[in-house]
């Protein structure tokens, strides 16, 4: 067996109601926590169920403020302003609860608030130095996995992103309750879906890193997500799928973690960027395209997850990785997400830009179990449209 590191999170918790019981877990956890800044987006803050959770942590004898400001793809100006009101409240606490965006912003604050670093110096890999405030991470979507990976992504420009990867990013405490995913609406809970299923087959044939523990919690997420992702869409209120489906989303994460995705997120990331498509849409939307480009390399490897999400599939090494690729496209058929570029507002005259911003993904370009060029992501990019 070839040598490998793995790291992840030192505690999850996956229980139902456990939102309702956070002050006693982190009074367990940490002791002595006095101040909890609970990081959120507006639409969570709505939906009234930041509520019990944080009068949990109140009745636990911690003070409680939230920010609430976050936003998708969030800039670096909202993470700056969230690193400040962590400071003015004097935070020893951070509790991210949200989808990713606030959990990336949650760890952010936890390695800037008590710190002299500015944003700027941490980008990259390995770069943040020193220790962090404690962290917590409950998830109300289940798709980024971000309770449990080490990377935060910040938009820095009109349509750039920077990301930050470190092991200080890694959480204390991972907590999933799935009654706080139960107002998803059946689009978003698809979206989401798809995109952890997409963690789970990049991580699976990441050419760097990939290994042993990754691919059994890479198998394990794609067979939870893809056994439950229908039920939850259909009927958000049912809390075993519900809480199937943020366990495969923790273990997808878990898995890319350690071993990166690629080029379906190289090529997602312009589609975010430039026209504001959420992250999950943007994956399930080239994701067919890139299994099918990328099945000259790694055919075995996707007829080896084919035998997970369509049993039934049989035939070559190349006909069942092909029927993974369809069985992708057939959750969006009947989930009713969008399925073409052109649904979002994408033309034939956008190609080149999007190609053009794909290339500047070196880092995850790099681990795709297949060289793309230029011309082969223009030609994804036309075949998804």
């Amino acid at each position: 067996m070839t040598g490998f590191a793995f790291s992840t999170v030192s505690q999850i918790v996956s229980e139902l109601g456990a939102a309702k019981r956070l002050g006693e877990h982190v009074a367990q956890r940490f002791p002595d926590a006095r101040r909890a800044l609970l990081v959120t987006d507006p639409g969570f803050l709505r939906t009234g169920l930041v509520d019990v959770p944080a009068a949990s942590l109140q009745a636990a004898g911690l003070a409680v403020e939230i920010y609430s400001k976050v936003m998708a793809d969030p800039p670096e100006a909202v993470v700056l302003e969230a690193v400040a009101a962590a400071r003015a409240f004097h935070a020893d606490i951070i509790i991210g609860l949200g989808g990713g965006s606030s959990m990336d912003v949650a760890k952010l604050i936890a390695v800037l608030a008590d710190s002299e670093q500015p944003i700027n110096a941490i980008y990259g890999i390995g770069n943040v130095k020193g220790k962090r405030l404690p962290l917590v991470q409950i998830p109300t979507t289940a798709g980024t996995g971000s309770e449990v990976t080490n990377i935060a992504i910040v938009t820095t420009g009109a349509t750039t992103k920077m990301g930050v990867v470190a092991p200080q990013l890694y959480a204390d405490l991972a907590l999933l309750d799935a009654e706080l995913t139960v107002s998803l609406p059946p689009a978003v809970t698809a979206a989401t879906g798809i995109d952890a299923m997409v963690h789970a087959i990049e991580a699976y044939t990441s050419k760097h890193k990939k290994n042993p523990l990754s691919d059994v919690l890479a198998r394990k997420a794609l067979g939870l997500l893809s056994a439950n992702l229908i039920t939850a869409c259909e009927d958000g209120y049912n809390l075993a799928a519900r809480q199937a489906m943020l366990f495969g989303a923790l273990l997808a994460g878990q898995a890319f973690s350690n071993a990166p995705v690629a080029a379906v997120h190289a090529l997602a990331y312009p589609i975010g960027g430039i026209f504001h498509v959420p992250h999950g849409l943007s994956n399930s939307l080239v994701l067919p395209h890139v299994l099918r480009f990328n099945a000259l390399e790694a055919a075995g490897l996707y007829a080896e997850l084919a035998e997970i999400v369509v049993p039934a599939a049989s035939g070559s090494i190349e006909a069942r990785a092909e029927a993974l690729a369809v069985a992708m496209q057939q959750i969006a058929i009947v989930t009713g997400i969008e399925r073409t570029l052109q649904q979002v507002g994408i033309t034939e005259a956008d190609l080149d830009r999007l190609a053009d911003d794909a290339m500047l993904q070196t880092r995850l370009l790099g681990n795709n179990p297949r060289t793309v060029t230029r011309d082969d992501a223009r030609a994804i990019y036309a075949a998804a449209l």
